[in-house]
């Protein structure tokens, strides 16, 4: 997938790639924090479209070009695998550094529609054991349906307080033209910082398996893990979920019916069903147990340093499960 380059090489692509990500991901969420204020719509919105679906363009080229070159049941895992580790290591890691307050309201939509988007993707894989493009037209229809829907609903939801730091309108000039360049720079980014990492994990002796569990696969959710740390230290704390919300949303409806729409695809066997479906829904599930105040509801909710371990924990759990699985 990334080929071999002289180990000082690998050295300044992953120094730069760090550097790189972490300054275009500043550029990116202040754009996208201005386009809420100059458009008067919700912090929550704006997280889960602009930065969500944004930060998902890494996973929607994966898949396409994975469907196009007919291993279009390869999107299946890349989109699963993405979600798991939306959830448990991105928010786990930003909780970490800093707690994040959230909506009751919110939170519940989230994880309610992010249960529902993954039970219709599970089944639609599941029946007659072959996703079709039927099916992927189903799944795009329900992406198309379903965003107006939510984006609906948190307005409706938004009058308990998210306490999120105030924007300050006309901070950033140009705020399109700098979404645009902060999303193109947060990818290229990523990928320098993978290469990078794949290739010093190769000098260093560490199998190809380990590295495509753990580097790679983390690799297309660099964007979201950047642009969430940001948000969270700016004190925009609805960007933070809107920004896993939407990925989630966006990987298992969009990204696989796309590349369902490509190419249809089989999945019999193996663990996707059984194992990374109830992980995503289980997860799904954590949201609200985890970001919702259920004794003062519209009071809100402290995602602390406590529930981000737990999530990091389970995915940790998940990981070696995964290990074992794939030695067998």
């Amino acid at each position: 997938m990334y080929p071999d380059v002289p180990l000082i090489v690998s050295l300044l692509m992953t120094v730069l790639g760090l550097w790189l990500l972490t300054w275009s991901a500043n550029r990116f969420v202040d754009a996208a924090a201005e386009l809420s204020v100059r458009f008067g719509m919700p912090q929550f919105v704006i997280g889960m479209v602009v930065i969500g679906f944004g930060t998902s363009a890494p996973e929607m080229a994966v898949s396409a070009l994975s469907a196009a070159s007919g291993h279009s049941d390869l999107s299946l895992g890349n989109a699963y695998g993405s979600n798991i580790y939306n959830i448990a290591v991105i928010l786990g890691v930003v909780a970490l550094i800093k707690p994040i307050i959230t909506r009751s309201s919110t939170s519940l939509i989230s994880a309610l529609l992010l249960i529902g988007v993954s039970l219709l993707s599970g089944f639609l894989v599941w029946q007659g054991g072959e996703f079709s493009r039927i099916d992927a037209l189903i799944s795009l229809v329900a992406f198309g349906a379903l965003l107006p829907i939510s984006c609906y609903l948190d307005k409706k939801a938004g009058n308990d307080s998210s306490e999120d730091a105030p924007i300050e309108a006309g901070k950033v000039r140009h705020p399109w033209l700098w979404t645009v360049i902060g999303l193109s720079l947060l990818i290229a980014s990523s990928h320098f910082l993978v290469w990078g990492a794949v290739d010093i994990a190769r000098s260093l002796g560490v199998s190809e398996l380990m590295v495509g569990l753990t580097v790679v696969a983390a690799g297309t959710s660099l964007p979201e893990l950047a642009s969430a740390i940001v948000s969270a230290r700016k004190g925009q704390n609805d960007f933070v979920l809107g920004n896993i919300v939407g990925s989630n949303f966006f990987n298992t409806l969009a990204v696989v019916g796309v590349s369902g729409l490509i190419r249809p695809f089989s999945c019999e066997g193996g663990y996707v069903l059984s194992r990374d479906l109830w992980t995503m829904v289980a997860l799904s599930a954590s949201i609200a147990l985890f970001c919702c105040n259920f004794r003062k509801f519209k009071s809100p909710a402290v995602i602390s340093l406590g529930k981000g371990t737990l999530w990091l924990i389970a995915f940790a759990i998940y990981l070696f499960f995964l290990f074992i699985q794939e030695q067998h």
